[in-house]
């Protein structure tokens, strides 16, 4: 097993590396970061976490593509003959894909835990966001460069392609774009709740947008749905996860009711009677 996730390392991730597929997944990443907006200039070690999420992206996917893939194999076997796991594969793979779905948001939730920790557990819930963003975006990047490279690969990829095909000869990197939105998204998401407390609860949150995002790939392979729905699904899926993030961000930006709230001037002090006969007494004394 060991050589065989050497193997995919080196023919998946390193193998007929494309200018354009690195270009656009980093393309990719600027744009969604841009629309975060995470302080890279004031905060220069911002830097580090999207490197480290870059780092763990290969390592995790390899990890899940064969260990935990042979794992959950073994499991399904122990359970059902081949023909129940091909009938009822679409129901089953859901405990699968979202235990992937936890590993992956794990891997990039550990700068934000770093912090996190290193922080005495107490963090701008804001902040916590960004962060997640910028984890998300580095694992984000490596995959779908990778992705991106191995479409290229497959489909022999030319310009002259997208003049015969049209939009199907683009899909994979139109879907390649949600997608690493989707990673950003996700990874804010369960950094937010972490700062808040909520620790546990966004990170099942966060693996349950893998869940969303990756089962459409099943339903494509027993034709429940088309290629084109299930790009669709991602698209509008990015968007609305994105969106509540977003929202998220702004909700922390703008001061609550509460706070504005206790922002109360203070009334002047009235004077005491006796302040004030004593003052008359004074002003009485002078005449």
């Amino acid at each position: 097993m060991l050589q065989e996730m050497f193997n995919f390392l080196t023919s998946y991730f390193w193998a007929n590396p494309s200018l354009l597929g690195w270009g656009l997944a980093v393309a990719f990443g600027i744009v969604w970061l841009l629309i975060y907006r995470p302080p890279f200039i004031s905060k220069p070690w911002l830097w580090a976490v999207l490197v480290g999420g870059a780092i763990l992206a290969p390592i995790i996917i390899d990890v899940t593509t064969y260990a935990l893939s042979f794992g959950i194999s073994k499991l399904l076997t122990a359970f059902f003959n081949q023909q129940g796991i091909l009938t009822w594969g679409w129901l089953l793979s859901i405990p699968s894909i979202y235990i992937y779905g936890l590993i992956w948001e794990g891997a990039k939730l550990v700068p934000v835990t770093i912090y996190w920790w290193r922080k005495n557990r107490e963090i701008d819930p804001k902040f916590g966001l960004l962060i997640g963003a910028v984890a998300g975006a580095g694992f984000g990047i490596m995959l779908v460069a990778f992705t991106n490279n191995f479409f290229i690969k497959e489909m022999n990829w030319s310009w002259a392609l997208v003049q015969v095909q049209g939009f199907p000869a683009i899909a994979g990197f139109w879907e390649g774009f949600w997608v690493l939105g989707l990673s950003v998204a996700s990874t804010a998401l369960a950094g937010w709740g972490l700062a808040k407390g909520w620790g546990w609860k966004f990170y099942l949150l966060a693996a349950f947008v893998y869940l969303v995002t990756n089962y459409n790939t099943v339903l494509v392979n027993y034709d429940i749905i088309s290629v084109t729905v299930a790009q669709i699904i991602i698209g509008v899926w990015a968007l609305i996860v994105v969106g509540v993030t977003l929202w998220l961000r702004e909700r922390e930006t703008k001061p609550s009711a509460k706070a504005a709230a206790k922002v109360v001037t203070k009334p002047k002090k009235k004077p005491s009677p006796k302040t004030s006969r004593t003052t008359a007494r004074k002003i009485s004394s002078k005449k």
